[in-house]
């Protein structure tokens, strides 16, 4: 199932889409469906199917979720890991200790007020002059960190600020527009093999392309219950909240983001993920 969200009458409502067309599911927002999947013990896919509207309307998807938390991974792929070892001139290899052991870096990102949906913009920091896009596979958690659905995601962050220092990380990573989500969530149902998935980015500055890149979500080092076990520890995430798996395509600095720059992150099965950068 993909669903998703979309603004009708003025209030974030729930819908199914179905091709080009979304059946609205009256009075919810799918962080409504989740919490009441899992009072009345009914899977997400049932529940929205048994609620939505039988009549399809063209809509515009909005945010797909409104999420309680965002939690994201750092050097999940090779290619992060040496990108920042590289940028940072570790000779200990800060960032590929991480990548080669067992726990995981996990960092929070924020909540749904730093998140904007498809073709809404997202931030470039004001005292940053690196800010780059990270396009990123989410995972939409239920209760106790089960895998309800996937979407796409783009972790905005400000690579200058944390090449200064790693205990800066915080400010690179959150601030005003700093987390894309969209276009839909694909339910854990319909995308059996998640880490088997090929993901597009490009950046197009006055119509023309000035970066390109692509991963396979297979170079992901670590299980996604890995993550999610070590997110959990000793942490009560919500239900409802994001999980942002780290990125393999790496925008170097001559690409900085500038505004007005669009940027475009895909995965055919999930669908493509559209935003403009403006200076924040």
């Amino acid at each position: 199932m993909r669903l998703g969200q979309i603004r009708w009458n003025n209030r974030v409502t729930a819908a199914i889409f179905e091709d080009g067309f979304a059946r609205l599911i009256p009075d919810h927002t799918v962080i409504d469906l989740i919490q009441r999947s899992e009072i009345e013990g009914e899977s997400l896919a049932t529940l929205a199917r048994t609620h939505a509207s039988s009549y399809r309307e063209q809509a515009v998807p909005t945010i797909p979720i409104q999420p309680r938390e965002v939690w994201a991974c750092g050097c999940t792929y090779e290619q992060s890991a040496q990108f920042r070892d590289a940028e940072h001139g570790t000779r200990e290899g800060f960032y590929r200790y991480v990548y080669e052991r067992e726990r995981p870096e996990i960092f929070f990102k924020g909540t749904g007020r730093v998140c904007v949906g498809p073709d809404k913009p997202i931030g470039i920091r004001s005292d940053s002059r690196f800010t780059a896009p990270e396009p990123e596979l989410a995972l939409i958690l239920g209760a106790k960190g089960r895998i309800l659905g996937y979407t796409l995601a783009n972790d905005v962050s400000a690579w200058d600020i944390e090449r200064e220092n790693p205990l800066y990380l915080p400010q690179s990573k959150t601030f005003t527009g700093c987390c894309s989500l969209g276009p839909v969530i694909v339910t854990e149902d319909e995308l059996p093999d998640p880490k088997n998935l090929h993901m597009t980015c490009t950046i197009s500055r006055s119509g023309e392309t000035i970066f390109s890149g692509e991963v396979s979500t297979s170079k992901i080092c670590r299980s996604l219950e890995s993550i999610i076990d070590y997110l959990l520890r000793s942490n009560n995430v919500p239900s409802g909240s994001v999980l942002l798996t780290g990125t393999g395509i790496i925008v170097t600095e001559d690409s900085a983001l500038q505004p007005g720059d669009v940027i475009r992150i895909s995965i055919p099965e999930i669908g493509e993920l559209a935003n403009t950068a403006e200076l924040v």
